[in-house]
């Protein structure tokens, strides 16, 4: 039922590209008497390391390999520039599906390639609308229920107990039932203000898009979806809002911070968030959790066979390999990152600068949470990619969401409003997104 990937629809190359005329077109980056590698890192943070292991690869193999870290916030405007140069990237970045739109005729197609079968999953790679591999995710991150062991367990509950809908809403209900009595609630407040809506309007609304494109195959962004599992979105909704100490007409002004707190402060036992937030969590100068005291569970929403999922795990960080540049480079391109994701050094690289990566025999790092994503696979436990990218004038259509669930949780208007601002909101927004309205 899963679909590997994401197709991705129209293909359309920058304006940049388009004034730098026939050249670069027809004849492809300038040749040399031997392949090179020139690298456009996209994250700052990452260029050391990365100019370190281009040395040691060059030193090892006698490749060339450079690398250009673009300034923070100008990685497209940077690589326009330098792919109308003479010596053009070999290899880039692709961060979305506007990305992968602009720079399709750039991308090799990575479908055969040893990278490719170094992968554990194809949940990481990004395909054009021919079907072609543009492009490989080489970090992730995940998301879920954060949960505090301790607590849990001082409850009477454990992590055995939960593997669907049926049996988190049992275990969070006895749980909220007896607050008073343990001190802490179960779900921390489901914030839909503007630090906080995106948890759900993004993150939770994945779940039913999900579920709905892989069981009606849509790789491609849809112009109409069915809402086939929006019960099931309602049903972890309730579950969320109603199991909390926060009251369903206080969620407009419960922020992203408040449910952290509550959190950190061991003031709820659950807390629907990513691996980006274990840092806070266990950093001193914050909440000092102990890394042994969290985990991740999967969002359960009663589909079918969700017992068998994992965390919704994605990325938008992807390797692309420049198509027009001579075959040798194409060739010393693949080799150079097929190293970086076998070798010792390489892969202890990747796991100081992304954490955890995708890949097959990938080391481990210290987030827990990146850890349980990599455990569920291991486990062969599906992976809940993330569809929430194909979602038409993505901040109106998350607007309309946040909107109707604001009034649905203060009992304002019934479920169907929410439905309405789902499916009538997709369409509407894909026409204006495609200029198609009448």
């Amino acid at each position: 039922m899963k679909i590997a990937g994401k197709a991705l629809r129209g293909i359309k190359i920058s304006s940049a590209l388009v004034a730098a005329g026939a050249v670069v077109l027809m004849t492809g980056c300038s040749n040399s008497s031997s392949g090179y590698v020139y690298y456009l890192n996209y994250k700052p943070e990452a260029d050391a390391a990365w100019q370190k292991i281009a040395k040691e690869y060059t030193e090892l193999t006698g490749v060339q390999v450079k690398v250009v870290t673009a300034a923070s916030g100008s990685y497209n405007d940077t690589l326009s520039s330098q792919m109308n140069k003479t010596r053009c990237p070999t290899l880039f970045v692709c961060n979305n599906a506007q990305s992968i739109d602009n720079w399709h005729d750039y991308c090799y197609d990575l479908s055969d390639t040893k990278l490719h079968e170094a992968l554990t999953s194809d949940d990481y790679c990004m395909y054009g609308t021919d079907g072609s591999l543009c492009a490989i995710g080489y970090c992730y991150e995940a998301y879920g229920i954060i949960t505090n062991i301790p607590l849990l367990e001082k409850s009477g509950h454990t992590l055995d107990e939960i593997h669907d809908l049926a049996s988190l809403r049992s275990v969070a209900e006895n749980i909220h039932r007896r607050k008073d009595e343990l001190g802490y609630d179960a779900f921390t407040s489901s914030g839909l203000d503007s630090s906080s809506s995106w948890r759900f309007s993004v993150h939770l609304a994945n779940m039913p898009l999900y579920y709905e494109f892989c069981e009606d195959d849509i790789n491609v962004q849809p112009a109409r979806i069915k809402g086939t599992y929006l019960d099931r979105y309602k049903d972890i909704w309730d579950l969320y809002i109603q199991n909390s100490s926060t009251a369903g007409n206080s969620l407009g002004r419960a922020t992203g911070n408040m449910a952290e707190e509550e959190f950190g402060n061991g003031h709820a036992v659950f807390y629907q968030n990513g691996s980006w937030e274990f840092d806070a969590l266990t950093s001193e100068e914050k909440y000092g959790m102990s890394p042994d005291s969290i985990t991740m569970l999967p969002i359960y929403c009663g589909a079918e066979g969700e017992e068998n999922a994992g965390l919704c795990c994605g990325t938008e960080n992807y390797w692309a390999v420049n198509s027009r540049t001579d075959q040798k480079n194409i060739d010393a391109t693949l080799d150079f990152l097929y190293w970086v994701v076998t070798s010792d050094s390489g892969k202890q690289m990747m796991a100081d600068q992304f954490g955890a990566t995708p890949f097959k025999d990938s080391l481990s790092c210290e987030n827990v949470f990146l850890n349980d994503a990599e455990r569920m696979k291991n486990e062969g436990k599906y992976t809940v990619s993330w569809k929430f990218g194909m979602t038409p004038n993505s901040e109106a259509w998350r607007a309309g969401v946040t909107s109707a669930l604001m009034d649905y949780s203060a009992g304002n208007c019934e479920w169907q409003q929410v439905e309405d601002a789902f499916v009538k909101g997709w369409e509407y927004q894909y026409k204006l997104e495609h200029r198609i309205l009448e």
